[in-house]
């Protein structure tokens, strides 16, 4: 071989093997089942830009906002089938699915943000989401957590259960709707944008979204004049992505372990970022409406109610109930050492259900 074609030779087994990085590079497309208009978007587009950052060369996500390529209630089914590889979301919009979603998602007067952060990673919480969502072909890699929901935007005073009594409320989730109902309210089911509209017109007495910051961007004090506090219907949620299996597994497990460093660096930034933006859209809201605050014996009351219908779902549902079973585990094991370090630690133990009550249901007796 001459010295020319040998430098043509090697030239060409160079482009090869460029051609053949690029090749091997993966791409996804992700969406997301939130509009630019809300908040909450911030969690992807975080989780996004620093998982591009970190596969470098081995993977790029394009992000698009919710809407631009499905609707919302399609984001699931659209991960399923590959028609996108990453989906963002909030479990418990998949609910109808298995109630199992919505405990990976929120709870009604139980777990607080940093609560979900310990029983995701040391609790064995992560093996849920796992399974839950590889019922359907998916991975899951939670990333966003908030504290509790702001609470009920409405247009009258309501600090006790009584003033809870026939008001039309939007809320979302199974357990959620439950409780107020069993409080003398009616539940009222629509998605998040529908909610400003709604209020507007009267077509419901109140309604709740998200955070502070986020019921903010939603515009609800706009047209309400009160706001009842604390948010008990949803004492903190879950915030992440769901990926195609197929697509997973093509990754490198150099490359997923950078996805699970990025998710987990994304849910640390989300919780200080949300308890930032909530305290400041906090003072926009004393600005702008009447601030009010549940009774302790409303709160008390509605702790009984909750512990009874999560007991009730558990029952119904061997998924939901083992979720629920492994998270008031989880308080337990964590009481002891929580409770001798008040006030310095996460503050109360929430008086949950009882154990034995939850592995009745999970062992079907």
């Amino acid at each position: 071989m001459t010295l020319r074609n040998s430098a043509l030779a090697a030239a060409a087994l160079v482009a090869g093997g460029i051609a053949s990085q690029v090749e091997a590079q993966e791409t996804w497309t992700m969406t997301t089942t939130w509009p630019t208009s809300l908040e909450l978007i911030e969690f992807d587009r975080y989780f996004v830009d620093l998982a591009n950052k970190l596969a470098g060369d081995e993977l790029t996500i394009e992000f698009f906002e919710g809407g631009s390529l499905v609707s919302a209630g399609e984001v699931f089914g659209a991960v399923q089938s590959n028609t996108v590889q990453a989906g963002a979301d909030w479990p418990g919009y998949w609910a109808g699915r298995d109630a199992a979603f919505t405990p990976l998602a929120t709870t009604p007067s139980l777990f607080n943000a940093v609560d979900y952060v310990n029983w995701i990673r040391e609790w064995g919480g992560r093996e849920f989401y796992d399974k839950t969502y590889g019922e359907y072909g998916m991975v899951y890699l939670p990333y966003g957590v908030t504290n509790n929901e702001s609470g009920f935007h409405t247009n009258k005073s309501m600090t006790t259960l009584e003033d809870l009594q026939g008001m039309r409320l939007r809320v979302s989730g199974n357990e959620q709707g439950r409780i107020l109902e069993r409080l003398g309210g009616s539940q009222v089911s629509m998605a998040g944008g529908e909610v400003y509209q709604a209020l507007e017109r009267g077509v419901i007495d109140g309604g709740e979204f998200s955070t502070p910051n986020v019921d903010w961007s939603a515009g609800f004090q706009q047209v309400t004049s009160h706001w009842s506090t604390p948010g008990w219907h949803q004492s903190a949620s879950v915030f992440g992505v769901a990926i195609n299996q197929g697509a997973w597994d093509a990754l490198t497990p150099e490359t997923q372990e950078k996805l699970r460093i990025a998710a987990d660096a994304t849910m640390v930034w989300s919780l200080a970022r949300t308890e930032k933006r909530a305290s400041e859209a906090y003072g926009d809201w004393e600005d702008a409406v009447t601030v009010e605050r549940y009774t302790d014996e409303a709160l008390a009351e509605v702790q009984n109610i909750a512990n009874e219908v999560i007991v009730e779902v558990s029952c119904e549902s061997q998924t939901a109930g083992a979720v629920y079973l492994s998270m008031v585990e989880y308080l337990e094991d964590y009481k002891g050492w929580r409770e001798a370090s008040a006030p310095f630690n996460l503050g109360r133990t929430p008086n949950g259900p009882a154990i034995a009550d939850l592995q009745a249901c999970v062992d079907g007796n």
